[in-house]
């Protein structure tokens, strides 16, 4: 069996789905591991590291996937109309387990259901204790929120801790976190550590208990809808209109009184709700800091500029993208880590033949497309309704 590790060449992609570690144990399972040439150079792995752990070192990509039955990516490969077309050098029947962020893209699903390549989307992981060492949503974002607190302190213009000195007492920094998923919670950890006074808000009850057990404050306008805000996969439900427009006034209020608001909000396959309006901006202290972790879904600040760090009144606002791969080297290896945690259990049959139990909780949850098709329920569905529906009538004017 072989198994290819691509270089990234997406805008801002850093990281890669291979370690030394995880190139070792691949190994150790009968697999001859390709890695294209400095697919690690953006995260401190030169090709000497996967040569020194039993791997080859391909000169392009083209070389390093023929004959591939296996192919590890952390970003999907690019189609045609994108800058390269990196699917078409893909053969049908090989394997490709990757970030596809299948639910927000039905034109790619549907190009890598022609191209015959069989997908796995490992951010559809089911959220069951069996798949905890295979969630990239998890690691990545916990370094996520790991590292939007060290970028708030670099922006923000004092300190974070209480600070006595002769000279006077520096108040200690006020941070209001939004969203408590695994970002959210590695920000109010971060944060606490480095003295600050923290407080949260997030639309699922479960997680006032978390941040509270963290030493932060909870805030949140508590009614009937807020205590059933959450989906059995553990992910916030999209929130009605009548409670967006309570809670914003009762955060409103608080966002008013922080240093730095943190905001990590996602919805899978949905634009990333907006938390901050300008007028909670135009609300803030001159010299706050905002980091909007969901900049590259649209962003929960509509101000945000993906790549970029801007000052709105008075108020920086920081949009860095691919905030993961900010911390590269231990992105990559927690995320070639997940990819060998979720390869292995198929990889233990005799053969070279990756073995595919489609009634397997966790092949169903992240198995896009096989054999040409669009296999996924959700957007097999998706796509069966598209077609049912019926032609609208064009109005002239």
């Amino acid at each position: 069996m072989k198994i290819a590790i691509l270089n990234e060449r997406r805008p801002n992609e850093t990281r890669v789905a291979g370690s030394p570690e995880v190139v070792k144990k691949l190994v150790g399972l009968g697999a001859t591991v390709v890695v294209e040439k400095a697919a690690g150079a953006g995260s401190s792995m030169p090709d000497s590291v996967f040569t020194g752990a039993g791997a080859t070192i391909a000169k392009d990509a083209q070389s390093a996937l023929k004959d591939a039955d296996i192919v590890l990516k952390i970003q999907r490969p690019m189609i045609a109309g994108e800058s390269v077309d990196e699917l078409s050098e893909f053969s049908a029947g090989q394997v490709l387990v990757c970030q596809m962020s299948a639910m927000g893209d039905p034109n790619y699903v549907e190009a890598m259901a022609k191209s015959g390549v069989t997908g796995f989307a490992m951010e559809l992981m089911p959220r069951i204790t069996r798949a905890q060492s295979m969630d990239i949503l998890s690691s990545q974002s916990n370094l996520a929120g790991y590292k939007s607190v060290l970028d708030a302190a670099s922006e923000f213009g004092r300190a974070f801790p209480m600070m006595m000195t002769a000279a006077g007492t520096i108040p200690p920094a006020r941070v209001f976190i939004m969203g408590v998923g695994v970002a959210g919670l590695q920000a109010i950890a971060t944060a606490r550590r480095l003295g600050a006074i923290v407080s949260a808000t997030d639309v699922r009850p479960a997680t006032k208990e978390q941040v509270e057990s963290l030493g932060a404050t909870f805030v949140a306008f508590e009614d009937e809808e807020f205590l059933n805000a959450q989906t059995i996969g553990g992910y916030a439900k999209e929130m009605s209109e009548e409670y967006q427009v309570k809670q914003k006034a009762f955060v409103a209020e608080t966002i008013k009184k922080q240093d730095i608001v943190i905001c990590t909000a996602l919805i899978p396959g949905r634009p990333a709700p907006v938390l901050v309006d300008e007028d909670m901006v135009k609300s803030m202290k001159p010299g706050s800091v905002i980091i909007d972790l969901a900049v590259e879904a649209g962003g929960n600040c509509p101000l945000s500029q993906m790549g970029k760090v801007v000052v709105k009144h008075d108020v920086k606002i920081v949009g860095h993208a691919n905030v993961p791969g900010r911390l590269a080297d231990d992105a990559s290896k927690l995320f070639a880590k997940n990819l060998l945690n979720f390869l292995t259990p198929m990889m233990n049959g005799e053969g070279a033949v990756l073995q595919i139990d489609e009634e397997d909780e966790i092949i169903k949850g992240t198995m896009v497309t096989r054999d040409g098709e669009i296999v996924h329920p959700a957007l097999r569905n998706a796509e069966e309704e598209e077609a049912d529906a019926p032609e609208t009538e064009q109005v002239g004017d």
